[in-house]
This record gives structure tokens, C-alpha cells and sequence, in this order.
């Protein structure tokens, strides 16, 4: 998962390379097209950065209608560019607001994109007032209902039984394991395994649309001129779950919700679309716990992701926020019977409930 942070205002932007080669590189490429798409190269400085080894730059425009253009810096030894272009045509093609591609140096993994502007969705959001936040999760429905009618098989990567079981085994192996300390064997490993294999069969027994993977407000951006909420960060777009994309903006990664306002755009959500013609189930009731099933999937496996990007990555900000997932855990597993074992795991592992029978091995 990767999710751009903007560089703190007033923080240094100059941009540093650690290959001379690869600064060289850049130069000339953006000295090459500079004319063409009419840039300015002495301005560019760094916008952002995110959790994967994509760097994001900021250059000016000699036309200031348009104002800025983005460079993506995605090293191609790191980094495979071809799924950002593929699903940037494909959202442009959905009518969904997000940066066209305005040239692409493959060989050295440098893109320059439009610039959807500074501001997130979670940058204007009133925490303290749900209701006030309302109009952009309507127009964050809007634009994942476009993006989900543009559904086609075989398009995109299946989110199949092997993808979600790979992503499941992050939660055991970085966040259990590397980070908690905690041998998974024996008790602890069945117990596992079969939570994992009931989540698993529950997700893959909804229908299959297009799947952004990280549709939260922190990907949205907001222009005060326009209705439509641009979208970013969307290359890992797989063909899956229908309940996926919701379940992400309602159970975010860096924002909670209390219940009355996560039901509400749901419901609105869940009418817009059964009025689209979209795959969901004709009862609320049942949507909504595929809805929760399929967030149980990710919140599980952004905790592994997240204990990685600190452990391996040397990102420690991310893990702060696994609290916020450990909580949407345990309020789901408490709601269903068939998760009860996996919920007294993860009670006995964070000290939030007595022993449950069996002693948690540790490495």
C-alpha cells in the first residue's frame, strides 16, 4: 500500500539523490521535454513522498493557466510504472478525475503528470463534525461509482483467493512476528489459519468490479472550482470484491469514524450503486457485513504492512496508526461468532483481555 505525504510547509524541498547517476538522468529527460510541454525546470522542488520508493516533484508551468505540472520519480529496479499508465487510461476512460500521463521516460522511470492540486480530501475533513463532511463523501461515491461501472474482466490483476491469502499472511509474519514478538506455531498458527480461511471464502463470494485498493481521503484530492474529487495512488488496482473500495473510505487508514456516520454514507453508497446497476446484494443488511468482512481483510493486512514499513523500510510514522486498525479488528471479530477465536488472539496478544486458554509463544 502506499499513501503520499506531503513535505511539512516550510521544510526543505530541495531535491537529494544518492545515485549522481540517476540525478544526471533526470536532468537531461526534463531539459528534453521542457519546451515541449512548456516547463520551467529551475523550479522544480519536491512535493511529496510515499511508502513505496516513489518520490513526487513539483515544476512549474510557463503557462499559468495551467500553473504546475507532477513528476514522479518511481525507479524502475524499484518500482513498475506500466500499472499506474494502464489504470490512469482506464480511469480517464471512466470519466473519473485523475492525472493523464503526459509523458513517460520508461527506461528511467520518470513520469510527468497533471497536477490535481495541494489539497486532500483529508486535509479539509472536520473531524469533530461528520455531517459537515458529507457533500465530498458524496462526491468520493460518485467517483467510485464511475470507476466501478468501467468494470471489465481480465483487465486487471484478479484479487483472487492468492492474493488475499498473501496479503492475510502479512498480519502473522511483520505485525505478530516481527513486531509483536510473537512465535506463531501450534495453537496460535491453526487458529489462525482457519480465521483466515473463513475472511478468505467470505470475500471471494462477492461479485468483482474494479478495485482501487487505497480509496481513502488521503488519495482524494479536492478542487474548491470543481465537483469531482481527483484521484491518486491507484496502481495497484486489482479486479475483486465489490465491497472493497467502501469498506477502505469508511475504515480508514488515518481517520475513524463513529458507526452512525460510517452506516450513513454506506447506506448512500449501497443505493447509488443498486441504482447504477452494480453487483450489490439486494439487502442492506447483508452488503453491510461483506462490507466489514472485506475490512477485516485490510485492516489485517495494513497492520502487517505497516509494521514493515518501520521495521524493514525505516518508516516508524506508519506503525502509530496501527492502534486505529486493531480496534476495527476487534469491533468486527466481536460481531460474528466464526471470529471469535481470531478476536481472543488479538485480545491475548495486545494484553486487552484475560488468557484464553493457551500461552502465546514468544520468539
Amino acid at each position: 500500500m502506499t499513501v503520499p505525504s506531503p513535505t511539512p510547509n516550510g521544510a526543505d524541498r530541495a531535491i537529494a539523490w544518492s545515485d549522481p547517476a540517476r540525478a544526471s538522468a533526470f536532468e537531461r529527460w526534463l531539459a528534453a521535454i521542457a519546451p515541449a510541454q512548456g516547463l520551467r525546470p529551475e523550479t522544480v522542488q519536491l512535493a511529496s513522498a510515499d511508502a513505496s520508493f516513489r518520490r513526487y516533484f513539483r515544476v512549474d508551468s510557463v503557462d499559468a493557466a495551467i500553473g504546475t505540472r507532477i513528476v514522479m520519480d518511481a525507479p524502475p529496479a524499484l518500482e513498475n510504472s506500466a500499472p499506474f499508465v494502464q489504470v490512469a487510461g482506464l480511469m480517464a476512460g471512466a470519466g473519473v478525475k485523475a492525472p493523464r500521463v503526459l509523458d513517460w521516460n520508461q527506461a528511467d522511470g520518470f513520469l510527468l503528470l497533471d497536477d490535481l492540486g495541494r489539497q486532500t480530501m483529508l486535509d479539509v475533513i472536520d473531524a469533530d463534525r461528520p455531517e459537515a463532511n458529507l457533500p465530498h463523501y458524496l462526491q468520493a461515491i460518485d467517483a467510485l461509482i464511475r470507476w466501478q461501472l468501467a468494470s471489465k474482466p481480465g483487465v486487471l490483476p484478479p484479487y483472487d483467493k492468492a492474493l488475499l491469502e498473501r496479503e492475510l499472511s502479512l498480519f502473522p509474519q511483520w505485525y505478530l512476528g516481527a513486531h509483536r514478538g510473537v512465535a506463531v506455531e501450534g495453537m496460535l498458527k491453526e487458529r489462525l489459519e482457519r480465521a483466515f480461511k473463513i475472511i478468505v471464502e467470505t470475500n471471494l463470494a462477492s461479485a468483482n468490479v474494479y478495485v482501487h485498493r487505497d480509496f481513502m481521503p488521503r488519495n482524494l484530492m479536492v478542487d474548491p472550482g470543481d465537483k469531482q474529487l481527483g484521484v491518486l495512488d491507484f496502481q495497484d488496482a486489482v479486479y475483486g470484491p465489490i465491497t472493497y473500495d467502501i469498506a477502505c473510505l469508511m475504515r480508514d487508514a488515518f481517520l475513524s469514524w463513529d458507526e452512525e456516520f460510517v452506516l450513513d454514507v454506506s447506506v448512500r453508497y449501497w443505493e447509488a450503486a443498486r441504482k447504477a446497476g452494480l453487483p450489490v446484494e439486494e439487502d442492506f443488511g447483508s452488503f453491510y457485513r461483506a462490507v466489514e468482512w472485506m475490512g477485516l481483510q485490510r485492516h489485517l493486512k495494513v497492520a502487517g504492512i505497516f509494521a514493515r514499513l518501520t521495521l524493514r523500510d525505516g518508516k516508524p510514522r506508519y506503525l502509530a496508526d496501527t492502534p486505529r486498525f486493531i480496534r476495527y479488528i476487534r469491533t468486527t471479530c466481536a460481531r460474528y461468532s466464526q471470529l471469535t477465536p481470531l478476536l481472543r488472539v488479538i485480545d491475548e496478544v495486545e494484553g486487552t483481555t484475560d488468557s484464553i486458554g493457551f500461552a502465546i509463544p514468544r520468539v
